[in-house]
């Protein structure tokens, strides 16, 4: 099993996803946002603080190959990672707009088709955007606006803390993606209203003071997810692998590198750890705690009696975000 741990950790530390991540530094070197006391780089949105609480702002863009291979779904999920960006953020959301390039009437039709759903289940209103359909390619991004009264963010996990994994396993995988999708089937059903009412828990986690900091489970997988959550708040952590909601049937190497519709992780006081985990049982959603925050600044794995590091962000920063 140490082998096989290591082996498993070498695939995910090595794979695209992660070194998509890693690029976020050159990006963020050149856009530094002009007051970085106020707005913060390396969260899912943009916190802008407006009044009593925060306007939050992000954007989601998709590849070709995607969008050429599904284009409804793609339109779907431009509403779909947006509202999980937000909650994730302990906010609800305003409005998207999106930008369009279509090769064909009809491909641009079943993209916005999609897109129309995903605002329809989750009760997002498109307010705008910018549609090209004489272009040579089909390329979909989707921009979305939130509110917050309490943030959850990136930045505020702490040594001490329990790491909370809620995951909805009532899905199915999108092949040949590594899309974990317990949302669509749901569109244009009375399962929507439950949709947006487990993207409640997290806001009002939030509001009622359960946790500070959270982050939606991404194209990085969980245990990339959780590295940019300890770089962020300058944490290290212990997780254990067999304690991570998985469904029944999905391999350990697949599920690490799966990107849920519904994913995130929190961490909160042990104290609270029980009653958050409830909340997230009581919506059906599979919870558990699967590790603890430190201050080692690594992110070390156990899986049955080993364990491995999988990621030591004091020799090897991520993104290069600190708190």
């Amino acid at each position: 099993m140490a082998h096989q741990l290591a082996t498993l950790l070498r695939t995910l530390r090595h794979g695209r996803a992660l070194a998509g991540k890693q690029d976020i530094a050159e990006a963020a070197a050149i856009l530094k946002p002009a007051n970085p006391d106020a707005i913060r780089l390396g969260d899912d949105c943009a916190a802008i603080p407006d009044g009593n609480g925060y306007l939050l702002l992000a954007s989601e863009g998709f590849q070709d190959s995607f969008v050429r291979s599904m284009p409804w779904f793609s339109g779907y999920c431009g509403v779909m990672v947006n509202v999980s960006d937000i909650a994730a953020m302990g906010g609800r959301p305003v409005a998207v707009v999106d930008a369009l390039w279509g090769d064909t009437s009809e491909t641009a039709a079943s993209i916005l088709n999609g897109l129309h759903d995903g605002a329809r289940t989750y009760d997002v209103p498109v307010v705008g955007g910018h549609t090209n359909l004489r272009s040579t390619h089909n390329s979909l991004s989707v921009a979305i606006l939130g509110r917050a009264r309490h943030l959850l963010s990136s930045f505020d996990a702490r040594p001490g803390e329990v790491l909370i994994a809620a995951i909805d396993l009532r899905g199915r995988w999108h092949d040949p993606h590594p899309f974990w999708d317990a949302s669509s089937a749901l569109c244009g059903t009375d399962g929507a209203a439950r949709l947006r009412g487990d993207l409640e828990l997290l806001p009002c986690i939030a509001e009622d003071g359960l946790s500070r900091a959270a982050k939606d489970i991404s194209m990085a997988g969980l245990l990339g997810t959780a590295l940019m959550l300890a770089e962020c708040s300058g944490v290290g952590m212990t997780i254990t692998l067999d304690d991570i909601p998985r469904p029944d049937a999905a391999p350990m190497e697949r599920w690490l590198s799966a990107f849920p519709s519904y994913g995130y992780l929190l961490t909160v006081h042990p104290e609270d750890a029980d009653a958050v985990i409830a909340r997230f049982h009581g919506r059906g959603i599979a919870a558990s705690a699967i590790g603890q925050c430190n201050e080692t600044r690594r992110v070390d794995v156990t899986w049955t009696d080993e364990k491995e590091t999988f990621w030591d962000l004091a020799r090897t920063p991520l993104m290069g975000f600190t708190p």
